[in-house]
């Protein structure tokens, strides 16, 4: 569901500033930047990779698949030529980070934690399964609902093009090859544009453009497995948003009811089991018993749903924009830049007056 965020940045840009001033969060920049290092250490350029007699094919054509989406990249989505995705690194985990996200008992509102530079997000990422777990913990003592999940890739936002850009993964090179462009666009997609404090904006742009991507790579490049491997994953996609985005509609307008707690427990309660039986219908109708979705339906509550905002709420918005803009990706990031440069107030209700003009 979730691709990352910009933990990257986050680290680079918070242990810098504390470094320099003191900071009261230093170990969780500390263990951000040592982290980020370790995998941008054990990165190599993709040729070394090709060239080692050692790599298995399998991965050897996958790497060249990579560079092939990653030229596609920059050359038909206007997306940045630099180093980013043209080196490899096997981390020996599942995950490259693990995010943690947290919400009220009666409300969708992420807790968001600030950083310097950057501003305001809705997640904490860690490298240690174990960090995050043991944040999800201590928010769950104060009442918080929380969700831990592993992420397959992030962002740095260019910041680490110093360094030879984010890197290929093994979190993510054995997906499908719709889902492998789906991510690299993505993750590419956040070094055009940012807005300090705002996690929807951020991720629903990136979602826009991996969309947008990923139809195109595959109609131009994809041959037909690839083709009807990703239809089959983007219609399970869309059932998952189309059932989740209900229950989030009803619970979101239940928690802005005058309705007493007592009350909207209880009817969370219905929704929540409602939900769970929507997912059991979908595993036995149409998804032919696929088991991808049982973790997060089993572990669902208002921190998951509530991330789920953030990568979609805004992204027929920004699909409606690049329209406007004659579908030409350049003119479409200008703009996108240029919203992300206003105030968030004014930025919304300029995304707004475009859906609103359809």
């Amino acid at each position: 569901m979730a691709i990352g965020g910009v933990l990257g940045a986050v680290a680079v840009a918070g242990a810098a500033v504390c470094l320099g001033s003191g900071c009261s969060t230093l170990g969780y920049y500390g263990q951000s930047l040592g982290g980020h290092l370790h995998l941008l250490s054990a990165a190599r350029p993709v040729p070394e990779w090709l060239g080692d007699p050692s790599t298995p094919q399998p991965l050897r054509e996958r790497l060249e698949l990579t560079q092939r989406m990653r030229e596609f990249a920059v050359a038909e989505l206007k997306l940045p030529d630099n180093g980013s995705y043209r080196r490899y690194a096997d981390l020996k985990r599942p995950a490259a980070v693990w995010n943690v996200v947290a919400a009220p008992e009666l409300s969708l509102q992420l807790k968001t934690w600030c950083f310097p530079v950057l501003g305001c997000v809705g997640y904490r990422g860690y490298f240690d399964r174990g960090d995050a777990q043991q944040l999800a913990e201590q928010l769950q003592a104060d009442g918080w609902e929380t969700t831990v999940y592993g992420v397959p890739a992030y962002s740095t936002l260019g910041w680490s093009n110093w360094f030879g850009g984010d890197p290929l993964l093994n979190t993510f090179i054995e997906l499908p090859e719709g889902e492998v462009a789906r991510l690299i666009f993505h993750e590419l997609a956040h070094q055009v544009a940012y807005a300090s404090d705002d996690t929807m904006f951020n991720e629903s742009f990136a979602t826009a453009v991996e969309r947008l991507g990923v139809e195109r790579w595959l109609a131009a490049h994809g041959g037909a497995a690839a083709r009807q491997a990703y239809a089959r994953y983007d219609a399970r996609r869309n059932d998952f948003r189309a059932l989740t985005s209900r229950t989030r509609a009803a619970l979101d307008a239940l928690y802005r009811s005058d309705a007493p707690p007592q009350h909207q427990r209880a009817r969370k309660a219905e929704l929540m089991r409602e939900l769970r039986e929507g997912h059991a219908r979908l595993k036995a109708g149409p998804w032919n018993g696929y088991a991808g979705y049982d973790r997060w339906f089993e572990h669902a509550n208002n921190a998951a749903l509530g991330v789920l905002a953030a990568y979609h709420e805004l992204v027929p918005a920004f699909e409606q924009l690049f329209d406007r803009q004659g579908r030409d990706f350049g003119r479409f990031y200008a703009t996108v830049a240029q919203l992300a440069a206003l105030p968030k107030e004014e930025r919304r209700a300029k995304l707004a007056a475009v859906s609103a003009d359809q």
